[in-house]
């Protein structure tokens, strides 16, 4: 039986835990966030790269103090494998929320993106999408959605306008192109658009090729490329498809006048540059790349690189949107969905790594994303577009 002076000695004691609750070095409750990536399947190597990112970004916050505005609490991550299909991703935003996540990063593919951020918004679950382009997903009215990145739209038109500057100062050699693109919402969506813009700038586009994913023979697409014979090649794939096509090429000794890649899943990739250093040699992309001016850039390079890994777009964009994430859940001083949401959509992000004017989101989407031109140089990757952040002279036509 609790007698009367042990009961107010209880009662004080939790009056003064409630008063001081980080009194004797008791720890805030960490904050739950969701890291949802396709880390087994055909796009197991992006999806894999992309979790990486995450969980280097959550070691480097909680490193540096954690939510300072929640009394230093700490980023807990809840791993998600969407298994490469939007189905799977579906199910683990369901096993998220059960679990009381404050929010989710990924899902790196735009067909898993869609599904991801729809199935969140039942929730009003905050869903920063790290990578997925497909202009869709920003474009449903979704207010729980955002990404921080560039979309398709926005790449196409970088690209293309790009191509004319750089085909224009070489005296247009090139007049003709063939698009050959995977199947999901990523490849055709980015063909489609280029299909659109092509042509207003003077281009006619031969063919146009779609290919399942994954696909493990290229020689048939490659001897349809030597028929048609285009001055420029524009791959729209992920990583696997495209080293592959590109190798297929090489051994068939197909040399069209540039290979120009709009978000081409290995053209701007360190891992491809390394393993197949000639097939790569002078490609041009319009991708998701670093600011090279900002020298921590090259910091979370290195440390990326000592952990066995490249330094690939999947890392970079991944990190950096859980960075925004972080930086939403400290001004909203809540882990409260609604509170993130709305610290979200007002965010001014900028303290990152990325050639990005303000953050500014539009229904979504951050208006000052934008994508850089890189081109493979001497085995290394470098910035040629725009001049801003240019590294070295851009290389075109790569054959005469």
């Amino acid at each position: 039986m609790t007698s009367r002076r042990t009961f107010m000695g209880q009662s004080a004691a939790a009056a003064s835990a409630l008063a001081f609750p980080l009194v004797g070095g008791a720890q805030p409750k960490a904050i739950k966030v969701g890291v949802l990536h396709p880390v087994t399947g055909a796009l197991a190597y992006s999806g894999q790269q992309c979790r990486l990112g995450a969980m280097m970004a959550i070691e480097d916050i909680n490193k540096a103090g954690g939510i300072k505005s929640l009394g230093g609490a700490k980023i807990e991550a809840m791993l998600g494998d969407a298994q490469s299909s939007p189905q799977a991703g579906t199910a683990e935003i369901e096993k998220m929320n059960e679990a009381g996540v404050s929010a989710v990063v990924g899902a790196f593919a735009s067909a898993i993106c869609l599904a991801t951020t729809q199935a969140a918004a039942k929730y009003n679950l905050p869903h920063v999408v790290d990578v997925g382009v497909a202009d869709q997903i920003v474009e449903r009215g979704l207010k729980n959605t955002f990404r921080f990145g560039p979309g398709y739209r926005k790449c196409a038109e970088v690209a293309v306008s790009s191509l004319h500057v750089l085909n224009t100062a070489a005296g247009k050699p090139a007049r003709t192109v063939m698009i050959v693109h995977e199947e999901s919402l990523f490849g055709t969506g980015t063909a489609n658009l280029l299909a659109k813009e092509l042509p207003g700038y003077g281009y006619e586009v031969k063919e146009i090729i779609k290919h399942a994913n994954p696909t493990r023979d290229f020689n048939n697409i490659a001897l349809r490329i030597k028929q048609v014979n285009p001055d420029i090649l524009i791959p729209a794939n992920y990583y696997n498809e495209y080293a592959l096509l590109v190798r297929t090429l090489q051994q068939q000794k197909i040399t069209p006048k540039a290979i120009y890649s709009v978000l081409g899943g290995a053209a701007s990739s360190y891992k491809f540059v390394k393993e197949f250093p000639d097939a790569a040699n002078g490609i041009i992309d319009c991708n998701h790349w670093f600011n090279p001016r900002d020298k921590r850039s090259a910091e979370l390079r290195k440390r990326v690189e000592a952990q066995g890994q490249f330094f690939s777009y999947e890392v970079f964009m991944t990190y950096t949107a859980m960075s925004l994430l972080a930086d939403a859940i400290e001004r909203a001083k809540s882990t409260d969905r609604a509170a993130i949401i709305d610290a979200l959509a007002s965010s001014k992000f900028s303290n990152h790594i990325m050639p990005y004017g303000p953050t500014q989101f539009v229904n979504g989407q951050n208006m000052g994303a934008q994508p850089l031109m890189t081109q493979v140089h001497k085995g290394d990757i470098k910035v040629i577009v725009p001049r801003d952040y240019r590294e070295i002279e851009p290389i075109f036509p790569l054959k005469a």
